[in-house]
């Protein structure tokens, strides 16, 4: 089979379209052909070796995917033929991959595979981070950065289900017209000054209940002072490449909290009821 591959630490640029062998599922594993396959970014800090899991290399990326089940083992929860997405760990991006069972879910009927692709990671992360973590109640706001990514539209989407008011940031105007297609009833830039105060007039005072953070950095911190009485500020990943010091007399100040969330690195999947 083809599979894009990964022969040393590097960038999506240095990874090699390679003949490698279909590999044979394991008792509680599926051999699943790919019809599709999401791009995160935590992809590239795989593919550079920065990532918390290292693969042994050589290895395919891609860790979130959707396809059809052509192969089970003996103790497997799927049949060939079954629609499935799932979290390999890595190895969606070649033709085919083996996800174990615990990692699969049945795609329903009428779900196109590309959108599929994209729940057994986005959607759950932005889940974890809005209620696990962030405990959102309906009426209260939401301030998602990097709202054009992934797990950003995805806390755009399901913040709106569930009764938020959002307020979305993103690089750029482009950017920000997807977040507002997608539900944020603003969308400010923020590679732009002043969108903190901007957040501050839009909400009456009262700043955002939740924030959800892939972003880190200097845009956390300045997130951090606009949260409400009581607020919680989520951090999901540190994609500006800086890993902020939480400047905890803001929380003090306003009995608010910071937390982690984390999907794939869960030891098991979260239990997501609506």
């Amino acid at each position: 089979m083809k599979a894009w591959t990964v022969e040393a630490w590097g960038t999506p640029r240095d990874i090699k379209l390679a003949d490698v062998p279909v590999p044979e599922p394991g008792p509680k594993q599926s051999l699943v052909r790919v019809h599709a396959a999401a791009l995160n970014f935590f992809d590239v800090l795989m593919i550079a070796g920065k990532y918390q899991v290292k693969p042994p290399l050589p290895f395919s990326p891609g860790c979130e995917m959707a396809g059809e089940v052509v192969k089970a083992g003996a103790e497997c929860a799927f049949a060939p033929g079954d629609r499935v997405c799932g979290q390999p760990g890595w190895g969606a991006f070649g033709e085919y991959v083996l996800i174990d069972n615990d990692r699969t879910d049945r795609v329903p009927d009428g779900v196109p595979m590309r959108d599929a692709a994209v729940m057994p990671v986005v959607y759950p992360t932005a889940h974890v981070a809005l209620r696990r973590r962030g405990n959102l109640q309906p009426g209260e706001w939401v301030l998602v950065t990097a709202g054009a990514g992934g797990v950003g539209l995805a806390a755009i989407q399901l913040a709106r289900a569930w009764g938020g008011r959002v307020i979305a940031l993103a690089g750029g105007e482009a950017k920000c017209a997807v977040c507002r297609e997608h539900g944020a009833e603003r969308a400010l830039d923020y590679t732009q000054d002043g969108w903190v105060d901007t957040i501050r007039d839009h909400t009456g005072g009262h700043g955002v209940d939740v924030i959800v953070d892939p972003v880190g950095g200097e845009v956390y911190d300045l997130a951090l002072k606009v949260l409400a009485w009581e607020g919680r500020a989520v951090i999901i990943g540190f994609a500006g490449g800086t890993i902020q010091k939480i400047a905890a007399n803001r929380l003090l100040l306003k009995n608010a909290s910071a937390a982690g969330a984390s999907w794939a690195g869960s030891p098991k999947k979260p239990a997501c009821s609506s």
